[in-house]
C-alpha cells in the first residue's frame, strides 16, 4: 500500500512590521497540533477499551479433534482436503467465516472433510501496533495443540480487531482462549509465541506458490482468505466448496 527557496543576497531588511501575528500563528498551530494528537490517543485508546475481551465466549459444538502438523492446522479426517489460507485480521476472512463457520463444522463434525487451516501473517502491519497477524495466528495454532481451537477460531473472527487499529495482546488472547476452553499448555504456548515463525514462514510460502496467486482488479498476488479443494485452487462460491462440505 519540499523544496527550500534559497534567500537572495542584498535583500533589503523589513522595518517596522510587527510580528505578533506571527507569534499568535505559530502558538495556534502548536494548540491545534496538541489537540489533534490528543484526540488520535484517545480514540486509539477507546478501540483498546472497546475490544471484548471479557465478554462470555459462546461455546461451539464441535466433536473433531485439531492438531498441529507441518505449519498447519489440522482439523477433521473426511476423504475430502480443504486448504484455507486466513489472516486473523482479514475482515475477507471473518465474512468467510461467517457465511461459511458453522458448514465447516458440520461437515468436519460427519467426517466428510479434512480442513488444513494455513494462518498467515499478510496483513502484520495493519494494527497497531504492528504484528497482530501473528500473535493471533499464533494463538489459534496454539489452540489447535491444546484444544479450544474451533470456539477460539469463531470468537477471533466475530470479535475481530479492526484494521489499522489496536489488536488483541497476548494477555487478551490467553483469556479469550481460557474462555474457549482450551487446555493447560495454551497459555505457554501463546506467551511464548510458539508457532510464530510457522505463521510467517506459511505466507512466504504462500505468497510465492504460483498455484495460489488470484487475478483481482488487473492485478495478480496472493491474498485471504485462499481456498483449495484438494488441491484446485476455488472461489468461496465456487460450487466445489459447497459440494465438498454436503
Amino acid at each position: 500500500m519540499a523544496k527550500q527557496r534559497a534567500r537572495g543576497r542584498g535583500s533589503a531588511p523589513t522595518v517596522g512590521r510587527s510580528r505578533t501575528p506571527t507569534i499568535i500563528a505559530v502558538v495556534t498551530l502548536v494548540v491545534l497540533i496538541g489537540v489533534i494528537a490528543v484526540a488520535v490517543i484517545s480514540a486509539q485508546s477507546n478501540k483498546n477499551a472497546s475490544l471484548p475481551v471479557n465478554q462470555p465466549v459462546t461455546p461451539v459444538n464441535a466433536t473433531y479433534q485439531t492438531r498441529v502438523d507441518g505449519g498447519a492446522i489440522v482439523a477433521g479426517n473426511g476423504p475430502t482436503t480443504i486448504d484455507v489460507y486466513e489472516d486473523a485480521l482479514c475482515p475477507a476472512c471473518k465474512q468467510f467465516e461467517s457465511v461459511y463457520g458453522d458448514r465447516f463444522v458440520e461437515a468436519l463434525n460427519a467426517n466428510r472433510v479434512t480442513v488444513r487451516y494455513h494462518m498467515v501473517n499478510l496483513l502484520e502491519q495493519n494494527s497497531n501496533p504492528p504484528g497482530y497477524s501473528t500473535l493471533g495466528g499464533n494463538a489459534l495454532m496454539c489452540a489447535a495443540a491444546n484444544g479450544g481451537f474451533p470456539t477460539l477460531h469463531k470468537t477471533l473472527y466475530e470479535r475481530q480487531p479492526e484494521e489499522g487499529g489496536a489488536g488483541y495482546t497476548v494477555d487478551d488472547l490467553v483469556t479469550l482462549g481460557q474462555s474457549a476452553g482450551v487446555g493447560p499448555g495454551y497459555e505457554a504456548c501463546v506467551r511464548g509465541n510458539t508457532y510464530g515463525a510457522a505463521v510467517a514462514q506459511n505466507y512466504q510460502q504462500a505468497s510465492s506458490d504460483p498455484a495460489l496467486q488470484q487475478t483481482s482488479g488487473g492485478s495478480t498476488g496472493f491474498g485471504t482468505p485462499t481456498i483449495t479443494v484438494d488441491g484446485r485452487l476455488v472461489q468461496a462460491n465456487d460450487p466445489a466448496l459447497s459440494t465438498a462440505l454436503g
